[in-house]
């Protein structure tokens, strides 16, 4: 990801935002210059979601629509649908949508209360990068945007669950989180969805995962796959100052390329 500074106010005339390149440039972001922003997870998620032309996405909690776009991008003719609670970033994702030529609805709004029209539907992907942090065990940012999309106070169990219901039968659900969340994402989880995948992410090899991509299906009766750990970062440790993904990785965030989870 590339930043540059905007000198647009952004929503409300008080935060100033960054345009940020992703994907090479093939997608460009306005994102707050404070608070929570985009950065590789959402892109991994993106190249994580088994789409293909002509389907059906909902992204929970999208923010200003990173990886509904990077995903996009990859795969064409997407019917894309966001969910934002945040209305400054619902905004953004709006305005992004429309300087990235992507076809989007975006929606303002509590994914425990969707609209009427959203709940008669269902679609074939829903994608979620949902709050990382459980603030029961944990301190709050002072900043509300990035406490919102980091801590937040929905449950996993409504995010599972709103998802869900959300899915097609056959549906993928496909989500990115903390490591060390997985057996709360698993223990909310019910036998609605089967097929799991799990892929953890490692910063180097040799180093515990601290994030895991998640792949499951509705109606899924396939056994759960545990997958060979995605490595970032080539090397042991950072040497010189320069970037350092490994071939695969660099290859999605350069070229948005895909990171099957699915046989």
């Amino acid at each position: 990801m590339t930043s540059t500074s905007a000198s647009d106010p952004g929503p409300g005339g008080t935060a100033g935002v960054t345009q940020d390149a992703f994907l090479g440039g093939r997608v460009t972001l306005l994102q707050p210059a404070r608070g929570y922003r985009a950065g590789v997870d959402p892109v991994l998620l993106a190249a994580a979601t088994p789409a293909r032309p002509g389907h059906s996405v909902l992204e929970l909690g999208c923010g200003v629509g990173a990886a509904l776009f990077c995903l996009a991008a990859r795969v064409p003719q997407l019917a894309l649908t966001g969910v934002e609670l945040q209305l400054d970033y619902a905004d953004l994702a709006r305005r992004n949508a429309t300087a990235n030529g992507i076809p989007a609805r975006i929606v303002d709004g509590d994914l425990r209360t969707l609209p009427g029209d959203l709940r008669a539907r269902g679609f074939d992907h829903v994608i979620a990068n949902p709050p990382y942090f459980d603030r029961r065990r944990g301190t709050a940012s002072d900043r509300t945007g990035r406490e919102t999309a980091l801590g937040g106070d929905t449950p996993l169990g409504d995010w599972l669950d709103v998802a869900t219901r959300r899915l097609s039968p056959k549906g993928y659900l496909t989500l990115i989180q903390k490591a060390d969340r997985l057996p709360d994402i698993l223990a909310v989880m019910d036998d609605r969805l089967g097929s799991l995948v799990i892929r953890p992410i490692a910063g180097r090899a040799g180093r515990d995962a601290d994030r895991v991509l998640i792949s499951a299906r509705k109606e899924g009766r396939a056994r759960l796959r545990l997958l060979s750990p995605l490595i970032l970062h080539d090397g042991c440790a950072h040497g010189a100052d320069a970037e350092d993904y490994t071939a695969e990785v660099r290859a999605v965030l350069r070229d948005g390329a895909a990171l099957p989870m699915i046989g």
